[in-house]
């Protein structure tokens, strides 16, 4: 089984004025722009997963919508497992319930760092691994998704994926 680990795109700040919710913070339109070209250089060297989960706060959303426009990729169910205060556990289980040979996440940082280092080392870090906001990682299972089970076969900042042509 592949795993598409992506980062949402650059969201606007906080701003409990006009988002008293932070869940319904979006995306600005410089990182919809550039969410756009990096979705246009994953498309050249990714296959599209066969599921996309992605996180229920705009901003997530948001992007995994530019992957399926920009890249092909097949439209988001929102995955309540994928909120930044979910456990990489969490996000593992929900990804076991839905065996696939490729599936994308899109969700937030620092849950997605830790997801990769879970999926890797079989440990909760909580600083493990760095994902740039539309940044992706391509992780590889023997089968089945599970803890200290995978390889990383590569982790990409977005500055790379826009530079594909």
């Amino acid at each position: 089984m592949d795993l598409l680990i992506v980062r949402h795109a650059i969201a606007a700040g906080r701003d409990p004025k006009r988002w008293p919710d932070d869940r319904e913070r979006p995306l600005t339109p410089e990182g919809s722009a550039r969410a756009r070209r990096a979705a246009a250089g994953l498309r050249r060297i990714a296959d599209p997963p066969g599921l996309v989960l992605t996180s229920p706060l705009v901003r997530a959303r948001q992007t995994a919508a530019i992957l399926s426009e920009c890249a092909g990729w097949p439209a988001a169910l929102e995955c309540a497992a994928l909120a930044p205060e979910a456990s990489p556990e969490a996000a593992l289980k929900a990804l076991q319930a839905r065996p696939r040979e490729r599936i994308a996440v899109v969700g937030h940082q620092p849950c997605l760092g830790r997801l990769i280092a879970y999926c890797l080392a079989g440990t909760v870090y909580p600083q493990a691994i760095e994902l740039k906001k539309c940044g992706v990682a391509w992780l590889s299972f023997e089968a089945v998704a599970r803890a200290e089970g995978a390889i990383l076969r590569w982790l990409l900042a977005p500055s790379v994926l826009r530079a594909i042509r």
